[in-house]
């Protein structure tokens, strides 16, 4: 059975779940399950996992946590008890010394009994709330992974993770900006207000329509480039701190998890 973005939209997050475990659903997660939270994921060997850690808590805006796996175990109990963090994300990338070697759809072949999954804030989260206020979401339009940049924003570096913030970007109307902007900011649990609006080499970057990760998109002429904190930002961690072995989600490809989006609003 072929599926669409707009079939999946409103199927609960365990049903879409095992359409992805079954291989069947390998592309981005924005706008499936809408109104469910969706998270980024990296997972390291328990000797780096402190270290992660404290670099998320020293960089809340990008690195949010929402759930921390026990050591060995995939179930990630807090935010979708019985769910495996192997098999329930679309799409994974394997790094090695900080170089991507693979991306695969599954991941239990290279699981240990000494690896922590972190589960953080997807800016996903907030989409339902910027759909429901009025405001297109430019890559669900274009049916295209959201664009995300590496910036020149540096985070706070923590034990042996130092690294740069990486940023999503969505085109809002000029009219629109502050209402996103407010919108967003209820929601600090995954990424909150944008870290940046309008010119998009003030924060380094170089090409809008040439991203880091995911798709370029259209930015019409009555749009300015709005910035999140984005939870991509661990793998430029990675690139940069280069751990042994790490496994994180490929950008765009999220793990849906049972909570609301207004689990993580702030009113």
């Amino acid at each position: 059975m072929e599926y669409t973005v707009q079939a999946l939209a409103h199927m609960p997050a365990p049903e879409i779940r095992a359409i992805i475990r079954e291989g069947r659903w390998t592309a981005p997660t924005s706008g499936l399950s809408l109104g469910q939270a969706q998270a980024n994921m990296i997972i390291l060997p328990l000797d780096w996992a402190y270290d992660f850690l404290l670099y998320a808590a020293r960089n809340p805006k990008p690195c949010p946590i929402l759930d921390v796996t026990e050591t060995g175990d995939p179930e990630p109990r807090m935010i979708a008890p019985g769910a495996d963090v192997r098999t329930d994300l679309p799409k994974y990338r394997i790094w090695k010394n900080g170089k991507l070697i693979e991306e695969p759809t599954d991941i239990k072949s290279l699981w240990r009994d000494d690896l922590v999954a972190f589960m953080i804030g997807c800016s996903f989260s907030f989409e339902s709330a910027l759909l429901q206020a009025g405001i297109g979401i430019r890559h669900i339009e274009e049916n295209a992974n959201v664009p995300m940049y590496l910036t020149n924003i540096p985070c706070k570096p923590a034990g042996r993770f130092s690294g740069n913030m990486v940023t999503s970007m969505r085109p809002i109307r000029h009219a629109q900006v502050i209402k996103a902007a407010t919108c967003t900011a209820l929601f600090p649990s995954v990424h909150g207000a944008p870290v940046h609006i309008g010119d998009p080499s003030a924060i380094g970057i170089k090409d809008i329509n040439k991203p880091d990760f995911g798709d370029a998109v259209t930015v019409k002429e009555d749009e300015v480039p709005v910035f999140w904190a984005c939870g991509v930002t661990p793998q430029a961690a990675v690139i940069k701190s280069r751990p042994p072995f790490a496994i994180t989600h490929a950008p765009g490809h999220m793990f849906i998890t049972d909570k609301r989006d207004s689990d993580y609003a702030v009113f």
